[in-house]
C-alpha cells in the first residue's frame, strides 16, 4: 500500500532570508520549498544557494517535507543549483517551468552520476503553455523511476503572465488547464498542488479558492505566507464528519452479510466499492495528519 504523506499546505521560504529558512523549522505546513528561483534576487542567488545547502544538511524540519526550489538549468544558477540540492538531499528538487519531459531526463542523469538517495524525488512545476499543451508526456514520464518524478505544482502566476489570463475570483480562465494537469497527474500516480493566492489580505476569498481547489481533487495548495497555513491544512484534511462515514462505509463493506456485493444501501444511500476504496483513502490520510501532530 502505498504511503500517503500529507501535502495540504506547500509554503515558499526564500532562500536568500537566514532567518526564514530557521522559522521553516517550526512552523505547521506539510512541505517547507526553500526558494532559491523566483522569491530570490539575481545578486542574492549565491548566497542562498548556500545558505539553503546549509540549513537542508544541518536538518531539523521534524516531519516536514523540505524541498529546494532551483533555478532552471537554462540559467546561469541553475547547473549550480542542481549540484547544491543534490548534495544536500533534500526531500525533493522541483524544477521551474517544466514544458517538455527532456528536462526530467537531464535531471535524472544527474541524479543517478552523483548517486543520489532514493528518497530524493522530482517536483515539477506547470507554469507556461507549453506544459500544459504536454501535461500528458511530462506525468508520462513517471513511468520511468529514474525520473523520480512524484508531484506537479501549479504556477498560476506564471500561466498568467505567459497566457494574458487574468486572476479572477473563481480563476474561469485558468480551470481548464488546472483540470487537465490533475487528470494528467492522477493518470499517471502523481501528487499536485494549487498554485498561490497572492491577496494576503483577503482571508475569505483564499479560504474560498483552497475549497475549490480541494473539491477538483487537488492535494494541496502552495502558500506564499505563514498565516496561510491554518487555513490550507484545514481545508484540504478530512473533518471528523468525513471520517466517521468514512469508517461507517468500511465496516459496513467488511461486514459478512455485504461480502462480494458491489453495492449496497447505507443510510439510504447507493454506496459502492469504489467508494470504500475512497474511504479508506480519507482515512489513511487522516491517519497521517494525526501521526505528524
Amino acid at each position: 500500500m502505498t504511503e500517503i504523506r500529507p501535502r495540504r499546505s506547500a509554503l515558499y521560504m526564500p532562500g536568500s532570508n537566514a532567518r526564514a529558512l530557521e522559522k521553516a523549522r517550526s512552523l505547521p505546513a506539510d512541505v517547507v520549498i526553500l526558494d532559491l528561483e523566483d522569491a530570490v534576487a539575481p545578486d542574492a542567488k549565491e548566497t542562498a544557494r548556500a545558505q539553503v545547502a546549509a540549513a537542508v544538511s544541518a536538518g531539523g524540519f521534524g516531519p516536514r517535507e523540505v524541498v529546494v526550489r532551483i533555478n532552471g538549468l537554462d540559467t546561469p544558477w541553475g547547473d549550480e543549483d542542481l549540484s547544491a540540492a543534490i548534495a544536500c538531499v533534500p526531500d525533493a528538487i522541483l524544477l521551474p517551468k517544466v514544458s517538455t519531459p527532456d528536462v526530467l531526463a537531464t535531471v535524472a542523469r544527474r541524479l543517478a552520476t552523483a548517486g543520489a538517495p532514493h528518497k530524493v524525488r522530482i517536483w515539477a512545476m506547470v507554469e507556461t503553455p507549453l506544459a500544459i499543451l504536454n501535461i500528458t508526456q511530462i506525468a508520462a514520464a513517471a513511468a520511468d523511476q529514474s525520473t523520480r518524478l512524484e508531484c506537479f505544482v501549479m504556477g498560476t502566476n506564471d500561466l498568467a503572465k505567459e497566457t494574458g489570463a487574468r486572476l479572477v475570483p473563481g480563476r474561469a480562465p485558468m480551470l481548464p488547464w488546472l483540470a487537465t494537469s490533475l487528470l494528467a497527474a492522477r493518470a499517471h500516480g502523481l501528487t499536485i498542488l494549487d498554485g498561490v493566492f497572492n491577496n494576503l489580505s483577503d482571508t475569505e476569498g483564499f479560504a474560498a479558492e483552497c475549497a475549490a481547489a480541494r473539491d477538483m481533487g487537488f492535494d494541496g495548495k502552495t502558500l506564499i505566507h505563514p498565516n496561510q497555513i491554518a487555513a490550507a491544512n484545514a481545508a484540504f484534511a478530512p473533518d471528523a464528519a468525513e471520517v466517521e462515514r468514512a469508517r461507517a462505509i468500511i465496516a459496513a463493506f467488511d461486514a459478512p452479510e455485504n461480502a462480494g456485493k458491489g453495492a449496497i444501501n447505507l443510510d439510504g444511500r447507493m454506496v459502492e466499492r469504489l467508494h470504500a476504496e475512497m474511504a479508506r483513502r480519507t482515512v489513511r490520510l487522516a491517519e497521517a495528519i494525526a501521526a505528524r501532530q
